[in-house]
């Protein structure tokens, strides 16, 4: 996703919230949670308008994936020759 399309999709989710907000305030009222979280979706607005352009030479991050570990058993034959120690298991060397 690039740049507008991230804008874009923060602009629509303040929108929405913008939204979601003049309900409760039909709900609840000119209360001091109410106008307090109208202040806060009008600041997000704003921060979005003067976010500008990312600075010049700034990369992205790269995109994290998520490495997916199979839920079957390890081949027990990985394992052969490895020291129990430490695992709780009694020497197997001890005569």
């Amino acid at each position: 996703m690039g740049v507008p399309e991230s804008r874009a999709a923060v602009a629509d989710a303040v929108s929405a919230l913008e939204t979601a907000v003049a309900a409760l305030r039909r709900h609840y009222g000119d209360t001091l949670g109410v106008r307090r979280l109208l202040s806060d979706v009008a600041r997000l607005g704003d921060d979005l308008a003067e976010l500008g352009d990312p600075l010049p030479g700034h990369r992205p991050e790269p995109v994290r994936q998520l490495e997916v570990v199979p839920d079957e058993p390890y081949d027990r034959s990985m394992w052969a020759g490895a020291d129990d120690e430490g695992l709780g298991a009694p020497d197997r060397r001890a005569p």
